[in-house]
C-alpha cells in the first residue's frame, strides 16, 4: 500500500489527493483557497509566493507536495488575522510597508523566518534577507522600516534602501 503524502498547513494536517508532483504554489491558493501567497515569476526568483517551510522562507511556486511532505507549512493566513495580527504584521501596518500589495505576503514572511531565526538582525542581516524579494511599486524604505519595527530596531529609513 502506497505511504500517505501529508502536510500540516497553517496547524492543519492536509492529505492532498494529487500526485507528489504538484507544485506546492497552486495546492495552496486553488485547492486550499489560501491567497497569500502570490504567483509573481512562477521561478522562485521575485518572493511574491514565500511561505515558511518548517520556519524557514521557501519559494512555494518550485517546490512540490513530495518536497513539502510530512513538514509544517505556514502562509500569510497562518500568522494571524485582522483581530490579532502577528507582530511582523502589525509592524507592516504601522509602516505603511506595502502599496499595491502583491510583493507583501512574501516581504512579511520573509521577515518572519529572519526574525524566527534571528530575533535581533542587523540593518545588514534585514537587508540581506530581503535581497531576493522583489518590490515593483517603490515601497522599499516603508518595507525596510516595517522590518526594523518588527526587529525591534528603529524603523528610521535615514539612508538609502
Amino acid at each position: 500500500m502506497p505511504e500517505v503524502l501529508w502536510l500540516r498547513v497553517n496547524g492543519i494536517r492536509h492529505e492532498p489527493p494529487l500526485s507528489a508532483a504538484t507544485p506546492l504554489l497552486p495546492y495552496l491558493r486553488n485547492d486550499l483557497r489560501l491567497n497569500g501567497p502570490k504567483y509573481g515569476c512562477g521561478l522562485g526568483s521575485c518572493g511574491a509566493c514565500t511561505v515558511l517551510v518548517d520556519d524557514v522562507a521557501a519559494r512555494a511556486c518550485v517546490l512540490t507536495l513530495a518536497d513539502v511532505a510530512g513538514r509544517s507549512v505556514v502562509t500569510l493566513e497562518g500568522l494571524g488575522d485582522i483581530e490579532a495580527p502577528d507582530p511582523v504584521q502589525a509592524a507592516f501596518i504601522a509602516a505603511s510597508g506595502g502599496q499595491c500589495g502583491y510583493c507583501l505576503s512574501g516581504m512579511v514572511m520573509t521577515v518572519k523566518a529572519l526574525l524566527l531565526q534571528n530575533p535581533s538582525p542587523s540593518d545588514d542581516d534585514v537587508r540581506e534577507a530581503l535581497r531576493y524579494n522583489l518590490c515593483r511599486c517603490g515601497a522599499h524604505l516603508e518595507i525596510l522600516a516595517a522590518a526594523r519595527l518588527a526587529a525591534g530596531m528603529s524603523p528610521d529609513t535615514g539612508g538609502d534602501a
